[in-house]
């Protein structure tokens, strides 16, 4: 079993950047791939970036490659994503995802653990 409590979200203006957590917790957490999702408005929930616990691996969805950087900090186990340059198309609840798979997985089906959410606003 494993837990996923996210963190760090809130309303913020476009350009602005700001930073979510996922602190992890249970057993053999090393063996997982993290991933950060996020469910727009009327959307479905859409694959955001990844990483393995040694940070070696890592994959972004385009929209927001060069803008959004994921990483790990092993020692506390928390995931961090770090979002710049933010726009209206940001906007929506953010999930941290853990994933049992032998491979880095885009979709929803691939991860087994689930944060609540934390919801990230930009105002334009």
């Amino acid at each position: 079993q494993v837990q996923l409590v996210e963190s760090g979200g809130g309303l913020v203006q476009a350009g602005d950047s700001l930073r979510i957590s996922c602190a992890a917790s249970g057993r053999a957490l090393s063996t997982y791939y993290m991933g950060w999702f996020r469910q727009r408005p009327g959307k479905e929930r859409e694959f955001v970036a990844g990483i393995s616990w040694s940070g070696r691996s890592r994959a972004y969805t385009d929209s927001v490659k060069g803008r959004f950087t994921i990483s790990v900090d092993s020692a506390k186990y928390t995931v961090l994503l770090q979002m710049t340059n933010l726009t209206s198309d940001d906007t929506a609840s953010y999930y941290c995802a853990a994933s049992a798979s032998a491979w880095m997985g885009r979709t929803t089906g691939q991860y087994k653990y689930w944060g609540q959410g934390t919801q990230v606003t930009v105002s334009s």
